[in-house]
């Protein structure tokens, strides 16, 4: 990749600077793509975008820039994104500083910033090696996310349909499923969930291979909302345990099962209760699947294990034989999914060999 290192001014930076969410962002007179496809939503909090600007005023230098140089005579931003929209915002007079906008200065404080030089590397190569370039030097400052990389690679219809559904600050997946999902919809988390469900056993850099040109991604979206649906009946008191469930693997697997909501929620209530269960949003999944795995069932403590091995003279409740502490574990004399309770009067110490066979079985 060929690298030249060049100075830009401020009031060459935002010549005309144009912000549209649809559209995307430009700067430079228009030539500058500010957010291309790789590129993650603006995340910068105040204090951040505060401290770029105070930078700025201050004449001390900012972080190096890089700019893709591409054929056509045009740019787009590989690394300085935050930044420049930060500068380009208060010169725009978006937003104030100290109570102060950029069009309350003085003329001499206006041209102060306009003639600040930045410092920009401008970049030439391959598809490939900007991508490589950009997991280099995004090493500080707001990573990207795993989504967001992806995002790299697989633009196209398809993933502009799919960020307008998922990747927006209060996008109509965070309207309706909201209460549901974990991360950050600008962070591509919202997306990088629903892909994780949807690509089912493929990984999602194959699923969205397969859609990268589709001319949208409406099935995506349907099937969400399908999801959200379901769990609002099937789960009609809302608790917030239920947020950040795998809800898509649950949706596959019962959505033309007949549920008893009702006994659904007389079993959660009791289980949320339960002092065994360490992890109440399992419980959820439970109630479906009856894998006590997803509730992280309360353990016998050393103590407990302690006792019940000298109580039983080292002796396996199961084979009769005598085994070293080491090779014994702990199990529920009445089972736990029977009403059993993991105290010390419910336990007894099992050859681990005999255990693995039972609990098999």
């Amino acid at each position: 990749m060929d690298i030249e290192l060049k100075k830009i001014k401020v009031r060459d930076l935002c010549e005309g600077y144009n912000n549209q969410q649809e559209a995307g962002v430009t700067a430079y007179n228009g030539i500058l793509n500010v957010r291309p496809a790789y590129q993650r939503e603006f995340v910068y909090k105040d204090k951040q975008r505060n401290s770029v600007i105070n930078t700025v005023i201050k004449g001390f230098p900012l972080n190096t820039m890089y700019w893709v140089d591409n054929e056509d005579g045009t740019f787009e931003v590989l690394d300085g994104q935050q930044r420049t929209i930060s500068i380009c915002e208060y010169v725009d007079g978006k937003f104030s500083l100290n109570y102060q906008y950029f069009f309350n200065l003085q003329n001499d404080e206006k041209e102060y910033i306009l003639d600040y030089e930045l410092m920009v590397y401008f970049c030439k190569g391959s598809d490939r090696e900007k991508l490589d370039w950009f997991k280099i030097i995004n090493i500080a400052g707001e990573k990207l996310t795993p989504q967001e990389l992806r995002n790299a690679i697989y633009t196209g219809p398809w993933l502009t349909s799919a960020k307008k559904f998922f990747s927006k600050t209060g996008c109509p997946a965070s309207q309706i499923g909201g209460s549901y999902m974990k991360g950050s919809s600008i962070r591509q988390e919202y997306l990088e969930t629903v892909l994780d469900w949807a690509s089912s056993k493929l990984e999602i850099e194959d699923y969205m291979s397969q859609k990268q040109h589709d001319p949208n991604a409406n099935k995506l979206w349907s099937y969400f909302n399908s999801i959200i649906k379901w769990v609002e009946l099937t789960f009609p008191k809302y608790r917030k345990e239920m947020k950040g469930v795998a809800w898509g693997p649950l949706y596959d697997e019962f959505k033309d099962e007949t549920i008893d909501s009702d006994l659904l929620e007389t079993q959660i209530s009791n289980l949320l209760q339960n002092e065994d269960v360490t992890k109440k949003s399992g419980v959820f999944t439970f109630v479906l699947t009856r894998d006590e795995r997803a509730l992280n069932i309360r353990q016998f403590d050393e103590k407990m294990r302690r006792e019940a091995y000298e109580r039983q003279c080292g002796i396996c409740a199961i084979t009769g034989e005598e085994h070293p502490f080491e090779d014994m574990d702990a199990d529920h004399i009445i089972a736990w999914s029977k009403g059993g309770k993991t105290n010390a009067d419910n336990c007894q110490m099992v050859h681990k060999l005999a255990n693995q066979i039972k609990s098999n079985k």
